[in-house]
């Protein structure tokens, strides 16, 4: 087809006409299972009806007004925030690499508010992806993501994922430490509790900033509303995005009051940032978490998931190797090109998504039922049977 979209995307031969729970529906009447999510984004699914209601209910009302003015929504969804988690103080923005970058800023200034100018290196990790801007670009430096975009700007130090490393690196000109509890685009990496818990120790001790990105793996796709929590530990920062909104483009920082000090009137914006629509779907979707027991179902669906995904491990080892992940951000380690496979998993009916290090995601919506969770494992077998090797 000879599109007028730009080509920055590697499409599937589809489109959708309509979607219901974890299925959708293509113009041609074809029936997908969908363990995308549109990449970790619908963690409700598709068309919820009370998500549906609260759109219209306040599409109806009104849509924007800027942050030249109060606006009732973001006040209830930040305050939600705060008494859920951690943290003291809200910025919204309208993506994740808007929200990382957002908590780089936030880092860089509170280091300046302290008196510390020349602190102003971010220490990130090897496997990390953290958008598509160019200081988010630079920070995960992955060259396949950066050629071409020189000059990248500077202020980011990638280390691998080792604490005698990471020790070593941390030195006068360092402001924080950027970390996803769990590493999605770059293979489904869960970072060990221990490893967080030893980021927060030197943070403290050499009074720089703990950055949690859980764009991807945060609002309850490892099992609890926040992957940190698992390690007991309490972050300065975090980014979120994607299933904030379940469908709806909205993004945060999270942040301490401490952290958020050098914040003064002027220091960020955005335009269309904590907009009444995008606040009042994110209040519903922290709800509906709440209310449909959404955290229990992820835990006791991850383990059904992971124990059928290693039995298709026994099964074809000579195509799959291993699985890895944590919740319902699961990691299936492949041996045959992993593109090869999700495109005919495609052609089974079965979305799923490709990572580094050649991984498939499979990102189900978090609702996702037993039986889907089987009718998924049957697809992603009978791909495998298939497969030509």
């Amino acid at each position: 087809m000879n599109s007028s979209v730009m080509n920055t995307y590697n499409r599937y031969p589809v489109s959708f006409r309509e979607g219901n729970g974890a299925w959708l529906t293509s113009l041609d009447n074809k029936k997908f299972l969908d363990f995308s999510s549109g990449i970790a984004v619908n963690i409700l699914g598709h068309n919820h009806p009370e998500i549906n209601k609260t759109f219209e209910m306040q599409a109806n009302k009104i849509w924007h007004v800027s942050n030249l003015y109060t606006i009732p929504e973001q006040e209830l969804l930040a305050k939600k925030l705060c008494e859920l988690s951690f943290a003291e103080k809200v910025f919204f923005c309208n993506s994740g690499a808007e929200a990382v970058e957002g908590a780089i800023k936030i880092a860089r200034k509170f280091q300046s508010f302290k008196g510390s100018v020349e602190r102003n290196e971010i220490i990130t990790f090897k496997n990390s992806f953290h958008g598509r801007t160019l200081a988010t670009l630079a920070a995960a430096s992955n060259s396949l993501h950066t050629e071409g975009f020189n000059p990248i700007p500077d202020g980011f130090v990638n280390i691998p994922l080792d604490e005698n490393i990471l020790k070593k690196t941390i030195s006068d000109k360092t402001a924080g430490i950027l970390i996803e509890p769990v590493q999605g685009e770059g293979g489904i990496n869960p970072v060990s509790n221990e490893f967080l818990v030893f980021i927060r120790k030197l943070c403290d001790e050499n009074k720089i900033l703990m950055i949690l990105d859980q764009v991807q793996c945060g609002m309850g796709r490892t099992g609890k509303l926040f992957s940190h929590e698992w390690s007991g530990i309490e972050p300065d920062i975090v980014t979120l995005a994607k299933g904030l909104g379940a469908g709806f483009p909205i993004g945060a920082v999270l942040a301490s009051e401490e952290a958020s000090k050098g914040m003064q009137q002027g220091s960020h914006g955005s335009t269309f940032g904590g907009n009444p629509v995008g606040c009042s779907i994110a209040l519903k979707v922290i709800e509906l978490i709440e209310k449909e027991e959404i955290l229990n179902n992820v835990t006791r669906l991850s383990g059904i998931l992971i124990c059928e995904l290693e039995k298709l491990v026994e099964k074809h080892h000579n195509k799959i190797s291993g699985v890895r992940g944590k919740g319902l951000i699961i990691g299936v380690e492949c041996i045959e090109k992993n593109s090869v496979i999700t495109d005919l998993a495609f052609q089974n009916g079965l979305l799923l998504v490709n990572a580094a290090n050649n991984v498939i995601r499979f990102l189900p919506p978090l609702n996702i039922s037993e039986n889907e969770v089987m009718e998924a494992i049957k697809k992603f077998d009978e791909t495998l049977s298939n497969l030509d090797i």
